[in-house]
């Protein structure tokens, strides 16, 4: 039961009062050779002046305010400069009772008193931590810098976490005690979590490379323990999070693969202080290319977005964004509007004078384009293309279109219609008087992207698995969304019109390791015939329609290298602006008329590498009216 904190603070008085009491009886003992006969009243006079004195002072230096489980050396320093009054109360009371205390039964007072009242209260921190400590989950902090004692710090003040030690690989630092809590080798990590029962690992690395933390978390990945991690030292320092505010393992920090520092003349040569357009405004990629591009200060930024929430949500971020990093007068348009209607583009190209359009818009989840054959073409061919006239029509500056890894030898709707939209825009640049240039960014997967795997496992680990995956030999490349859209944005800079640039995704992951990855550092094991008392279960589902196994980047191998590391640029074969015409027109008779199977075949036959993964048409319209007939 809790003492309300007047009583807590009575309790404080009382044991002072026994202090002083005792540290002068004591000063007394020790100087009686020296002291002589003196009246026991006089000796009780100047005990009680003492006692009132020396509360008065404590409670003046605000010493019962201190919470004892709180108590520090600040804390101490107060206790330090009330006996030091305390103790000079004292000689001027002996002073002026006229009775003789010798300098040494003084110092003697002081010294007790100090050793009383500061030991009690550091004694009896002591002990409330020990009580508390055992009803916390015992962790141990990797890492003992800086970030590893704040941490230790706030987790000690704290009601759920008991530190039992710190992981370095500093020799310096280890069997050192910091804060109480022993430094540890990494070679003993796994005794002492057996020895403490140790239920948490806490990365307190924020500055630490991806690589570096990627071979920390496969040293602790077979441990059994939930790892856990600090905020990123640019999260700290903008005071977005607390180091306390501990997180899940990122997902990248498993790639070990660390992004490239941005050039910041190539992200500002088509942004600062000029007029942007966004579509998809309000999508993973084009959301994260909305806040690079407003970090650069253009003149003016349009999100243009057919969502209504997606625009709201990225709208209102970016404008709070605005204010609160003091980026100056940068104006925010919301624009409501489809790309496929060319007349709505081109109007608010005009409008606004854009100079510089980043065409992120379309629908990219492999299965639901299979779904819906018509809209995929619609949305990823012809919205590309109305885009990109509007843009020449509005006398744009520099078209940037978001691809795809999917459009390299596709199997799927999707991938096949994001090839023929960079061969429209191959198209449309080689033909004269087009003051736009053109270019395509071609990439893989992003983390956390709208139907990512990485949220969809976590949400399965959560709610005890299993965690479906489709195929125990599906790769897939990843990559953070924001060194993606930062390198979208630098590619933009290079090359002539027409050019394909293939952003450097570094190596292709296994899905199957990525799930085991997350269940073991979220402190579970995965169940299996081998291991029937795990946690959480690997389902294989099955590959969905259109998807395949791995992921290709290039279409041959004529590559060359850019000015950017993780940039190169593809030389793949074009149609000339007549063959994408043909092809056009021959599409948009299909879609207006629902011809699927007609549409198929001219997929089929245009020069996109597109081989299917199966032979039967999957679009949901199609398959009803197929089945009436």
């Amino acid at each position: 039961m809790q003492l309300p904190r007047s009583a807590k603070r009575a309790i404080s008085v009382i044991i002072d009062i026994v202090a002083l009491g005792f540290a002068l009886t004591l000063a007394l003992l020790l100087s009686r050779s020296q002291v002589g006969t003196v009246e026991m009243s006089t000796w009780f006079s100047v005990y009680i002046w003492l006692l009132v004195g020396s509360i008065a002072v404590f409670v003046k230096l605000g010493l019962y305010r201190a919470v004892v489980r709180y108590v520090s050396v600040r804390a101490f320093m107060v206790v330090l400069t009330g006996v030091i009054l305390s103790t000079l109360l004292l000689w001027a009371l002996v002073s002026s009772f006229d009775v003789y205390l010798p300098a040494t039964g003084i110092v003697n007072f002081g010294l007790t008193a100090l050793l009383l009242i500061g030991g009690c209260r550091f004694l009896m921190r002591e002990l409330y931590h020990r009580l508390v400590s055992r009803k916390k989950i015992a962790v141990m902090i990797y890492g003992a810098g800086s970030a590893g004692r704040q941490l230790a710090q706030a987790l000690n003040n704290g009601e759920e976490f008991a530190p039992v030690a710190f992981v370095d690989d500093d020799t310096t630092l280890q069997r050192a005690m910091l804060l109480g809590i022993p430094v540890i080798d990494p070679s003993q990590v796994k005794q002492t979590v057996a020895e403490h029962n140790v239920e948490r690992v806490l990365l307190a690395l924020p500055s630490a490379s991806r690589a570096v933390r990627k071979q920390i978390l496969e040293s602790l990945e077979n441990l059994n323990v939930r790892v856990l991690t600090v905020p990123g030292m640019a999260d700290m320092v903008n005071g977005e999070m607390a180091i306390d505010q501990l997180q899940d393992v990122r997902i990248e920090d498993l790639l070990g693969r660390d992004p490239v520092d941005p050039d910041p003349a190539l992200m500002q040569q088509h942004i600062r202080d000029k007029v942007v357009l966004v579509t998809g405004a309000g999508g993973s990629i084009g959301s994260e290319l909305c806040r690079q591009i407003l970090l650069q200060r253009p003149k003016a930024l349009v999100l243009y977005e057919i969502s209504e929430f997606g625009l709201y949500a990225i709208e209102r971020e970016l404008s709070e964004t605005l204010t609160r990093l003091k980026l100056g007068p940068i104006e925010i348009y919301p624009i409501i509007g489809t790309v496929q209607r060319r007349n709505r583009i081109e109007a608010v190209m005009k409008a606004f004078n854009v100079q510089t359009v980043y065409h992120a818009a379309a629908y990219k989840h492999v299965p639901l384009v299979e779904y819906n054959m018509v809209e995929g073409v619609r949305n990823n061919v012809f919205g590309t293309w109305h885009t990109a006239e509007a843009a020449i029509a509005a006398n744009v500056e520099l078209f940037v279109l978001i691809s795809t890894d999917k459009a390299v030898r596709p199997t799927n709707v999707m991938g096949t219609t994001k090839r023929i939209a960079e061969l429209v825009l191959q198209g449309i640049a080689q033909r004269n008087g087009n003051t736009t240039r053109f270019c395509m960014v071609r990439f893989g997967n992003v983390l956390g992207s709208s139907g990512s795997v990485v949220p969809l496992f976590k949400q399965q680990i959560e709610q005890g698995g299993p965690v479906t995956v489709t195929h125990p030999e599906i790769t897939r490349y990843f990559m953070t969304i924001p060194e993606a859209a930062q390198l979208v944005i630098q590619a933009g800079t290079m090359g002539d019109s027409g050019a394909v640039f293939v952003l450097d995704m570094g190596e292709p992951v296994k899905i199957v390791d990525m799930a085991r990855k997350m269940i073991h550092l979220s402190g579970l094991e995965v169940r299996s015939e081998l291991h029937p008392d795990g946690d959480i279960e690997i389902v294989y589902s099955g590959l969905r329609p259109g998807e395949k196994l791995y992921e290709e980047l290039l279409i041959g191998e004529n590559v060359v290298d850019c000015d950017h590391p993780r940039i190169c640029q593809a030389h793949e074969h074009a149609m000339s602006w007549e063959q994408v015409a043909v092809l056009l027109e021959q599409l948009n008779s299909a879609c207006q008329n629902f011809q699927i199977e007609r549409l198929r075949e001219l997929l089929l036959n245009a020069p996109t590498g597109y081989q299917p993964s199966e032979d039967s048409i999957n679009d949901l319209i199609w398959s009803k009216m197929q089945k009436r007939d």
